[in-house]
């Protein structure tokens, strides 16, 4: 496709200065955890560290992408305040945070 693009196609294809960013969240939960407990850990993490930083979760119980609720990109602030709510959670063995990463196209480099 030809990299001469209108403003408007730009934004159409959410490219160039219309990027849009989040990143990838990956949960291992603890030996032996039942699934109520890992119900309301999810509960939890959507309403504290999702919604209430005004993003959105799209995955399961233990792997998801997040972005921003409506349209633009999360920026790093947001991206530590989801890391640092999964941080101390009992329920989980380990979890991984990716770096931020283009929402549409996650293969392009993040502009500058």
């Amino acid at each position: 496709m030809a990299t001469n693009r209108s403003r408007r196609l730009r934004k159409k294809l959410c490219v160039d200065e219309f990027q849009e960013l989040g990143f990838e969240v990956t949960l291992n939960y603890r030996e032996g955890i039942d699934s109520k407990a890992v119900d309301a850990f999810l509960q939890g993490f959507l309403r504290d560290a999702i919604e209430g930083n005004g993003l959105g979760y799209i995955g399961g119980e233990d792997y998801g992408f997040v972005c921003l609720a409506r349209r633009g990109s999360v920026n790093e602030e947001q991206r530590q305040q989801v890391e640092a709510w999964l941080k101390d959670r009992a329920e989980l063995a380990e979890y991984q945070v990716s770096p931020l990463m283009d929402v549409w196209y996650p293969e392009n480099p993040i502009r500058a």
